[in-house]
């Protein structure tokens, strides 16, 4: 089976969905959308190709440690980052250079979540 991506999903835990879902909104300028299913209660992104949601549940603990998820920071992840304190998010690292691999950012979420940007400008 022939592989295209390395992630074909995620899921960012939260403790608080509505608090999570108006500061990824904020953030990113989306909309996402609702979806519980049995003891988990989803939203989901509304995009093309990987996809993901925030997820509230049993076992879904946000942490600062463990996996890092990077998101697509746009063509300048600055125009998210610049979002994140006044949504209530803290930016843990500035936009850094990767030399030819672009751009990235760190930030912890409402929910106490370590997340990533990427952009190649």
């Amino acid at each position: 089976m022939e592989h295209k991506n390395a992630i074909s999903w995620f899921e960012i835990p939260v403790l608080n969905m509505n608090r999570a879902k108006e500061f990824y909104q904020t953030i990113f300028d989306i909309t996402l959308h609702d979806m519980p299913m049995q003891e988990t209660n989803y939203a989901f992104w509304d995009n093309e190709g990987v996809g993901g949601a925030l997820a509230q549940g049993t076992g879904y603990i946000p942490s600062e440690t463990g996996s890092l998820c990077f998101l697509n920071g746009g063509d300048d992840l600055n125009n998210v980052l610049n979002k994140v304190h006044d949504a209530g998010g803290t930016i843990v690292q500035s936009k850094t250079s990767i030399g030819p691999h672009g751009f990235i950012a760190r930030f912890i979420d409402t929910e106490g979540n370590l997340v990533a940007l990427h952009s190649n400008n």
